[in-house]
């Protein structure tokens, strides 16, 4: 597959990269704190660490390192900048989250009551799935799950972002359900948790429409 040619200065899309950065740690913190559900991934980890008695953290890593291997498994050749920016990205980015928790908390957040936290989790799934359009276009560096759906997305399922998120969503799912199996226990799966399997991608396609429409997606097989 040829490279597509790149269609915004590299000032704008680094300028794309940072705002998408942002709202998305603010939007995954603010759906953490409202302890209502949060991304699928996200929920996955938690459900592996509860089994095994591990660090989510450190289970995040695993899973987005085995999420970078596999994009190089799908462009179909070694991109190692690709790689270690992606490795890096979730390398540090937790950093970020965790400064949004705080604020979040020092706010009261996770003592309101459900039915706000519902709404604030929706919300923060929201925002987040934005600015993955956002620095998915952008396409400097990202969340490698993120450029795994961006990959299927191009270069395997005809452009169609929902289809994309939805075929990305399987493995964490089945490793939900294999964790389910194991401890006969379900966690942090909730009504955001939900919320984000079912229109993460019709919200990406959206964002992509309407919040900086002249940011064109950026994609290329090879950084």
């Amino acid at each position: 597959m040829q490279q597509q040619q790149t269609k915004n200065r590299l000032s704008y899309r680094v300028f794309a990269l940072v705002i998408g950065l942002v709202l998305n740690a603010f939007g995954n913190a603010l759906s953490v704190s409202s302890n209502a559900g949060s991304g699928i991934w996200t929920a996955a980890a938690v459900n592996i660490a509860y089994w095994i008695h591990g660090n989510v953290g450190i289970i995040l890593l695993i899973l987005g390192v085995c999420s970078a291997l596999l994009n190089q498994i799908l462009i179909r050749q070694v991109d190692l900048p690709r790689f270690i920016g992606e490795v890096v990205f979730i390398s540090c980015f937790s950093y970020f989250i965790d400064l949004f928790v705080d604020l979040f908390a020092k706010l009261g957040i996770p003592n309101l009551p459900l039915g706000w936290r519902m709404v604030l989790s929706v919300v923060g799934v929201t925002i987040f799935a934005s600015s993955i359009s956002i620095y998915q276009r952008a396409n400097l560096v990202m969340h490698p799950n993120d450029d795994t759906s961006n990959i299927l997305r191009f270069m395997y399922l005809g452009g169609r972002a929902t289809v994309s998120q939805y075929v990305d969503f399987i493995p964490p799912i089945i490793m939900i359900v294999i964790c389910v199996i194991g401890t006969h226990q379900l966690y942090s799966v909730n009504v955001g948790t939900l919320y984000s399997i079912l229109f993460n991608g019709v919200i990406i396609a959206a964002a992509d429409e309407h919040i900086m429409p002249g940011l064109h997606h950026n994609f290329r097989v090879s950084h």
